[in-house]
């Protein structure tokens, strides 16, 4: 049984088709009201809030992958985010579930520098400490041997349907409705952006790791396009423009 938890939104859509396409169709999709992508899915209402809830989700699963989001509140993100991270890994642990979590770079320094699986964290504001806190979470229990986990890290979102990200919201919604698009960088400055279904295909690659009988632990950055825009790039693009998806980076 694959799970995963936090059904909703995009990145785990786009990996439930990817799982179903290329490896089993014994999927779970858990979230407070699933809804199926494929026609086999096993739907598994809960809240990941609730620890009795998040353990009976994972009860039976061979691998897990943690895909789930909250809206940009800071707040909801500092009540939320650490308990579900919490009973998610309870919830692994008990029933010998391995895990993928899907990751963000929020934690990171704000700087031009590379960023590596070695790469410090150095999180600034509250959201990047929520995302530092959580990341640690998981990572010590890797480290102690009470889990066997895989890390997925991804850059700023930008991609189709559902996807939610400040990329999209700022500037290819606004060039969509015919606006003027909302560039929050200079034009000298390089974004690394990674396409929605690209970063679904990877996480599903990372179940390739976690059926070896003895998963090492890993953090794995996810494949991001090598040529980045720059903010003058963005502020070209207009309506109709062909927006190309070169071939990423392997995982």
């Amino acid at each position: 049984m694959q799970t995963i938890l936090g059904a909703n939104g995009q990145i785990a859509e786009e990996l439930a088709r990817e799982l179903h396409r290329n490896y089993t169709a014994d999927i779970r999709l858990v979230s407070r009201n699933p809804k199926k992508i494929n026609d086999t899915d096993e739907l598994f209402p809960a809240n990941l809030m609730d620890a009795d809830a998040t353990d009976k989700a994972v009860k039976g699963s061979d691998i897990a992958y943690l895909t789930v989001g909250l809206p940009m509140d800071s707040q909801l993100w500092e009540a939320q985010f650490p308990v579900m991270m919490h009973n998610v890994i309870e919830a692994c642990k008990k029933h010998k579930t391995k895990l993928v979590f899907f990751d963000n770079t929020y934690m990171y320094a704000k700087t031009d520098a590379v960023q590596t699986e070695e790469s410090p964290f150095a999180p600034i504001g509250r959201k990047a400490t929520v995302r530092a806190q959580i990341a640690t979470m998981l990572l010590d229990e890797m480290k102690a041997g009470n889990i066997e986990a895989v890390i997925c890290r991804a850059p700023e979102f930008y991609g189709p349907g559902k996807t939610q990200s400040i990329t999209n919201t700022l500037i290819f919604d606004n060039i969509k409705a015919g606006k003027k698009p909302k560039v929050p960088l200079n034009d000298n400055t390089l974004r690394t952006l990674i396409w929605t279904p690209d970063a679904s295909r990877a996480a599903h690659r990372q179940h390739a790791r976690c059926l070896q009988p003895d998963l090492a632990p890993a953090l794995r950055r996810q494949p991001a396009n090598v040529q980045r825009a720059s903010g003058a790039d963005f502020k070209s693009i207009r309506k109709g423009t062909e927006i190309h998806h070169p071939e990423n980076v392997g995982v």
